[in-house]
Parts: C-alpha cells; structure tokens; sequence
C-alpha cells in the first residue's frame, strides 16, 4: 500500500474513543512503518467520544480528498431518551432537569419526528466544536459563558422510528453535513412538550461507506503493521 501518495481507511471508531485518537493511532503505527518524524494523516468528519461508527481516515496526499468526503450523507442510528434534559444534550454533562413524559404516545412520537424531515433551522450544541470570535463554544461552555450561536439550515432526509417507549425511542437518521445529533435530541424533547437528551449514538454510514466497510481499531492497527508498504528511497 502507497500510504504517502494516499490511501483511505475505513474505521468503526470505539465507544469513549475521542476521532483524535483513532487518527493518533493510524498516524503513530505509519511513521513507525514509514520511518518518519511527520506524516500527514486526517478525517473526514468528527465523531464525539460518545459516539461509535463510521469514520474515513486519510494518509498522504489523500487527506486532500478530506473536504468532498466529509460532505457526504450522513446515516446515524440514536437512541433518545425522554424525561430529562442535560447542557451538552448527551451523557457528557450531568441531567439539569427533569419533565413528564405521562402524554407521550407512539403516535405523538411518529408526528412530531415527521416535522423534522426536509429542511430545518438548528442551533448547534453549545457544547460543540463551533467557533465564536475565534474560541471553540465547548471551551467557553466549560467555563460557565454565554454561549450564543446561530441556527444552520440543514436537511434531515429520512427519520425512521426504529423502536418506541415513553422512556426513550431508537431512531435511524439520514441527513446533511453538519447536523448534530444531540441537538436534534434536544428539538424533539421540546415539540413533544418535554426534554429529551441523546444516550446513544452510531454512525452508520458517511456517503457511501457503511458500517460493514470498517475495520476495528485493532484490525487497522494490525493490517498497517503487517501490509506491504511502498516507502520511497527519496522523498
């Protein structure tokens, strides 16, 4: 395998994983192999630590393919849970507050996911990697600052209810580049006259990559330490 003049790999990134890690990882068993002090090597798309599933992993010169791959169609499978609300919409932060989900009905559940396809207005998690005048909005919201970021429009393709409970429902979710997860979490707690957060979340596919084209982090790691790899006498 040519990793300097690019390849992509396709990574089932591990629950509590940060998508730095698994690069670090990708990047540290290359420059072994390669007998580097510097390789370029990048993702196309950021998953929370929280989150598992599809990530595209590029080498080389590759990584100049990051920007088309990353603006593929996203497809998540998330669980929500009803009841209960937290700052960073997921299990990150602590519950803030609590609600009652006694009206809550499957039928209720499949009207209000279906507001939530086609074009929506969303505002990002303050608890993102969103830049304010410069500073990343999770940084000012550890510190306890206002944290006041404009809605994007997106498009939410498909939202198939997957599983129903008063307590939480699975659903799978095919949309733009860009959206967040939690924050649809959290849109759908309100229309339904609740809170809700995020406790579960898998990406299933980014473009045309699915989750059954991924390798574990393990199996990269050993693929990349066994592969025949090309390194140039002069570079």
């Amino acid at each position: 395998m040519d990793f300097i003049t690019g390849e992509i790999l396709y990574i089932d990134k591990p629950l509590k994983w940060t998508s730095f890690d698994v690069v670090k990882r990708i990047r540290g068993v290359l420059l072994r192999r390669l007998k580097r002090k510097k390789f370029k090597v990048g993702h196309a798309g950021t998953l929370d630590p929280l989150a598992t599933g599809v990530m595209i992993i590029c080498t080389g010169k590759a990584t100049k393919q990051i920007e088309s791959l990353q603006a593929g169609v996203k497809e998540y499978v998330a669980e929500i849970t009803f009841g209960a609300t937290t700052p960073s919409f997921d299990l990150e932060t602590e519950i803030d507050a609590t609600y009652p989900i006694s009206h809550i009905s499957r039928e209720l559940v499949e009207n209000t996911l279906a507001q939530f396809t086609g074009e929506i207005n969303q505002v990002p998690p303050a608890f993102s990697a969103c830049k304010i005048d410069g500073h990343r909005a999770y940084k000012m919201a550890r510190k306890g600052e206002d944290v006041n970021l404009k809605a994007k429009n997106l498009v939410i393709d498909e939202i198939e209810l997957l599983s129903y409970s008063q307590e939480k429902i699975s659903v799978r979710i095919v949309c733009s580049k860009g959206t967040y997860i939690r924050a649809l979490a959290r849109d759908i707690g309100e229309a339904l006259g609740t809170g809700a957060h995020l406790t579960a979340l898998r990406r299933t596919r980014v473009g045309n990559v699915k989750i059954e084209d991924c390798m574990s982090v393990d199996d990269a790691t050993k693929m990349l330490e066994e592969v025949e790899i090309v390194i140039p006498q002069e570079d």
